[in-house]
């Protein structure tokens, strides 16, 4: 009996060829985004799992109110760890300090590479749970240790084994390599964490941090715990929110310091905080494309059955005769639902090809390293419960719809589909374009903000300025000279040593004073050490004031605000004011223009600017415009490999790291495009099934009208208007759907572009050419058929 099912179910699809191709490419295709959209998923939400402890790692972090407003940060004092230890043991298991993950010149020999990594304390291995390929989990004991990540160590040794070599880092200190461990997969929140040094040798290394004289004062470095076994994780943050507060003096209480654990597991998609409450993150893409995959897979099967209710009447005959000589309503449901699902299984099969074929790109795209999951059988169940349940949702309305008809009429040839049975077909055709229109809609906004955001004004000149990160100090203590030598090479126009790269903020100071200031006001702003040449290096623009200069001593003691700055002050008249840090008196000298230094969808933070009097981190570098990049770039090269042998010549371009900052809202809007671009397809090639079976069933209607006279494009309007009418529907459906949701997107931007009418415009009519092209073919092929042809048998 099943063998006749399918063999019926074959022949109908091969004698329908089209239909069937429309069928299982529309279903593949939805298939197919819906598999992709899943595997994102999954690999959202396994995020860190790699982990065994995953639900007991939490993050120390902190509430504190600075410039008037809560904030959340994760950086805390160096003596914060211990202090969680000393006084509750009992809760944790280990309780960690790390330093940022920064990059540190490696060198083997003759191989040298900047690569980055941390600084831990010895049980990283077992917090992490890392897989030690090599050596033991005790290898950071030692102060001198260093744990290799199994790519770092392959590039440093090949298949030689790397185990207590030697290697030199930033140029200074030697440690032993004492384990390899394998490398952290993609979606792991230490996914770049290529190396691990001892906590104890950064203190070496760093000897100011034991000569603090208030070590609570100073926020610098990571603290990480895995909770005791019997612990619950919000009852102990609730008891270490005042482990701060307890140890600041009066000056800092102001800050109002709350300690609390943030859990690993929702490191990714629970990172944002507004006012200290967490209020999301990465969930609302979770969301969003769950909703988009569901709608286009929904889209697919509506496909499936518009075209085969569309067809019922070509089945009606094949319907009454199985009744006739005895089959059961049940066994025609069956027979139908078997060639439902017999298109899904091709379906299916076609959309795994598809996501093999796409996923590279999509990696590309969503900034992943997804793969099919061949040999998870979670992964099977799913895709095969999936298309079952997808071919029964597909088949169930035309095998109720088609096996209802009774015999009798449709023998006597007095069989005729109500004036209502197109209804449903409309309606999922509305459906169809309302999803396919909002989606663009959505696109449109998503480019227009980014658009909106790329075009605001940055207060400095990116144009020709590289960054370079200085691991060694060969370049501070010859900054002068290599300066001289590459400005009278004509390879630049200026450098300078900065305390934070132009695009990121990496040092802030509370503690200043003013005249009028509120004393119950508590203040943290980004305050970057520069030398003196770091306003014309990067172009910044003054409002008021003037630049630094060494032409002036008192210039050591000076500050450059910009404009958030002395608004948030309130400084009327700047230039000559005074303000106190750490007890000494600065002149503000000069206003700038506020500079988008941090994400370019927010107001600029108020920023000070002052000159160091140590060896800075970051230097910037502006090239000639009169020269190529090429050429200006082998020339910096030369006087760097002179200077600064040890490392190698590596730099970043500031307009690719201020591109950066897009990142998220242009993989969205990326990922939209291309859920939009497949939806329309699949709601055209829903469009085209139908048109050509409006066509094929007014054959001989085009043919009479043919007759007495009409044109082309009178029969072209015929046959497209109805289509037209449902594409306006939609259009007026999509349109306050698509205002509300991006609307509500828009808000989350400080910074952010309006929704102006002209969108839904373009939205609208590029669906209904969209619309229009794909029903002309059919409409156009059925008004230049010959007459003669359809209507001799009449």
């Amino acid at each position: 009996m099943i063998q006749n099912y399918l063999k019926i179910a074959l022949r109908a699809l091969l004698r329908n060829k089209v239909y069937s191709f429309i069928n299982i490419a529309g279903l593949a295709t939805g298939m197919a985004v819906a598999m992709l959209i899943g595997l994102w998923i999954y690999d959202e939400t396994s995020y860190n799992k790699y982990h065994q402890n995953y639900d007991r790692i939490a993050q120390v972090s902190q509430h504190n109110i600075f410039n008037g407003q809560k904030s959340t940060q994760v950086s805390n004092p160096a003596v914060m760890a211990e202090e969680i230890k000393s006084h509750y043991a009992s809760d944790f298991k280990y309780v960690l300090q790390s330093s940022w993950t920064s990059t540190h010149i490696l060198t083997y020999g003759e191989k040298k590479f900047t690569k980055s990594g941390n600084y831990f304390e010895p049980q990283v291995t077992d917090m992490l749970s890392l897989k030690m390929l090599k050596g033991t989990r005790e290898g950071l004991k030692e102060p001198n240790s260093i744990l290799l990540s199994e790519s770092v160590a392959k590039a440093y040794f090949g298949d030689t084994d790397p185990m207590n070599k030697l290697i030199k880092v930033d140029n200074k200190e030697v440690v032993k390599i004492t384990g390899v461990y394998e490398d952290l997969p993609y979606n792991s929140s230490f996914k770049e964490m290529e190396y691990i040094l001892p906590w104890e040798l950064y203190l070496i290394t760093n000897p100011w941090i034991k000569k603090m004289e208030n070590p609570w004062g100073s926020n610098f470095t990571q603290t990480f715990a895995q909770l005791a076994d019997n612990a619950d994780m919000d009852k102990v943050s609730q008891k270490i929110i005042n482990v701060k507060l307890n140890k600041v003096g009066s000056e800092a209480k102001r800050y109002k310091p709350e300690v609390f654990l943030q859990p690993m597991s929702k490191w990714h998609l629970y990172g944002e905080f507004k006012d200290g409450i967490n209020v999301g993150g990465r969930i609302e893409f979770v969301w969003l494309f769950g909703i988009i995959g569901i709608f286009v897979l929904l889209l697919a099967c509506i496909n499936f059955m518009n075209l085969s209710t569309a067809r019922s009447e070509k089945r009606a005959k094949e319907v009454g005769v199985r009744k006739a000589i005895g089959s059961a309503r049940s066994q025609l449901i069956i027979q139908f639902l078997s060639e439902s699902l017999v298109v899904v299984v091709f379906a299916f099969v076609l959309s795994i090809l598809l996501v093999q074929l796409i996923l590279p790109f999509f990696n590309e795209v969503a900034d992943k390293k997804m793969t099919i999951l061949w040999t998870n059988p979670f992964f099977w169940l799913l895709g095969l419960s999936f298309s079952l349940l997808t071919g029964l949702i597909a088949g169930s309305y035309p095998a109720l719809y088609l096996s209802s008809f009774q015999p009798v009429k449709v023998l006597k040839g007095t069989f005729r589909v109500g004036r209502f049975a197109a209804i449903p077909r409309k309606v999922l055709v509305v459906l169809q374009f309302t999803v396919s229109v909002t989606l663009i809609i959505g696109t449109i906004v998503v480019f227009r903000q980014i658009e909106h955001a790329k075009n605001r004004p940055i207060g400095y000149n990116r144009d020709g300025l590289i960054t370079m990160y200085m691991a060694t100090p060969d370049v501070h203590n010859h900054f002068e000279a290599i300066r001289t030598e590459l400005k009278s090479s004509g390879s630049i126009v200026e450098m300078t040593e900065s305390g934070s790269p132009t695009t990121e903020v990496w040092n802030t100071n509370g503690g200043f004073q003013w005249e009028g200031k509120d004393p119950n006001l508590a203040v943290d702003f980004p305050n970057n050490g520069v030398t003196y040449e770091y306003g014309k290096t990067v172009g910044w623009q003054f409002a008021n004031g003037r630049d630094f200069s060494r032409e002036f001593a008192t210039d050591s003691l000076a500050f450059v605000l910009n404009e958030s700055a002395v608004k948030f002050i309130g400084l009327k008249n700047p230039i000559g004011a005074t303000i106190t840090w750490e007890n000494r008196p600065f002149k503000v000298i000069g206003v700038i223009k506020d500079m988008v230094v941090q994400s370019p969808y927010k107001p600029v933070r108020p920023s000070l600017f002052h000159i160091s009097k140590d060896q800075e981190n970051v230097l910037i570098i502006k090239m000639n415009p009169k020269i190529s990049s090429r050429v200006a770039l082998s020339k910096i090269e030369t006087v760097f490999r002179k200077y600064n042998p040890a490392a190698p010549f590596e730099y970043t371009f500031v307009d690719d790291e201020y591109a950066k900052k897009f990142g998220n809202e242009e993989r969205v809007g990326k990922l939209a495009t291309f859920f939009a671009a497949l939806a329309i397809f699949i709601s055209c090639l829903g469009i085209f099934g139908l048109a050509s079976f409006v066509a094929e069933q007014r054959t001989k209607e085009i043919g009479i009208r043919k007759v007495l006279g009409a044109t082309v494009l009178n029969l072209w309007q015929l046959l497209s208007k109805d289509f037209v009418f449902l594409v306006m529907t939609s259009l007026f459906l999509a349109t306050p759907i698509a205002y509300f949701f991006m609307n509500n997107w828009l808000k989350k931007y400080e910074y952010r572009s309006d929704i102006s009418w002209w969108i839904f415009v373009v939205a609208g009519l590029g669906a209904l050419s969209i619309t229009l092209f794909t029903v002309s073919y059919q409409a156009i092929k059925a008004a230049l058929a010959n007459p003669v042809k359809s209507l001799r048998t009449e």
